[in-house]
């Protein structure tokens, strides 16, 4: 009998890839996103169920959930990979972008993760793989907002990961470096009304660009292909760092002391 996999934000980027890795795999897939009525190539596919899910919505969580056990019978691995970045001055971030960035990348991620549980501690096995991002880890400057919902995503998934290991279920994180998706491409910038961070945030993004451009990059197929990975090898592994980029900045920041760590990120994108 094929395993199922449900995926939030799987309209593009790392979900669609990891919808049609897993469906070449053999895998049953629901494939879910805002807009399902606007999706062509994964309808098309077999054994893929596409349908409505906002994390930012109870109601739409629940029915997609009630749709894959409907649909396939259970469900098998969660894939919670919709979020994205806002990024820019905190002391100029309005309220509501505040609120959003943890509704939709800390909130809605817990809502999916909690209507699925249930399911999964009563089949006796299952596995929840959360995307994060090397942001999980190391904190930049400008992505005090990005960084802080992922640095959430990494300790929920990290204690949640010892609560449920003796129901059979594993939680697992990808932590994926620069990828040219749309994620990048659709970063949320928050409008700087404090012209005393303008000298600052102007030199942060040359040097960000400049820092790791020696190094090879993942490819969102590098990272679906990971996230497969994560799901079948039944290894009780947490974490899985995708990227020399990424590796450069979790290794930067484990090997130094708290001291030397701050000294180099100020050295390298503040003074």
């Amino acid at each position: 009998m094929s395993k199922t996999v449900i995926i939030t934000g799987a309209s593009s980027g790392f979900g669609r890839e990891t919808a049609k890795i897993f469906q070449k795999e053999g895998w049953n897939v629901v494939a879910t996103m805002r807009s399902p009525g606007k999706e062509q190539e994964l309808t098309e596919l077999e054994n893929v169920l596409v349908t409505r899910l906002d994390v930012q919505d109870s109601d739409s969580i629940q029915h997609a959930v009630e749709a894959a056990i409907g649909h396939f019978g259970s469900i098998d691995v969660l894939v919670n990979n919709a979020g994205f970045g806002l990024m820019g001055v905190f002391e100029s971030a309005k309220p509501e972008q505040i609120r959003k960035q943890y509704e939709v990348n800390v909130f809605g991620l817990m809502n999916v993760t909690s209507a699925v549980l249930p399911i999964m501690r009563k089949q006796g096995h299952g596995t929840i793989i959360n995307i994060s991002s090397f942001g999980g880890q190391v904190g930049l400057p400008f992505g005090s907002l990005y960084n802080s919902s992922k640095f959430a995503v990494e300790g929920f998934s990290e204690s949640l990961s010892h609560e449920v290991s003796s129901f059979g279920i594993f939680v697992k994180v990808i932590e994926p470096g620069g990828v040219n998706t749309n994620f990048r491409n659709g970063i949320e910038m928050i409008q700087n009304g404090v012209p005393e961070y303008n000298p600052i945030m102007g030199g942060f993004f040359g040097r960000y660009q400049s820092t790791t451009a020696h190094l090879p990059k993942a490819t969102p197929g590098d990272v679906a292909q990971t996230i497969y990975d994560a799901a079948t090898d039944n290894k009780a592994q947490l974490r899985y760092v995708i990227g020399k980029d990424a590796q450069f900045y979790i290794d930067t920041k484990y090997e130094n002391s708290d001291s030397e760590f701050v000294k180099i990120m100020r050295d390298r994108f503040v003074n």
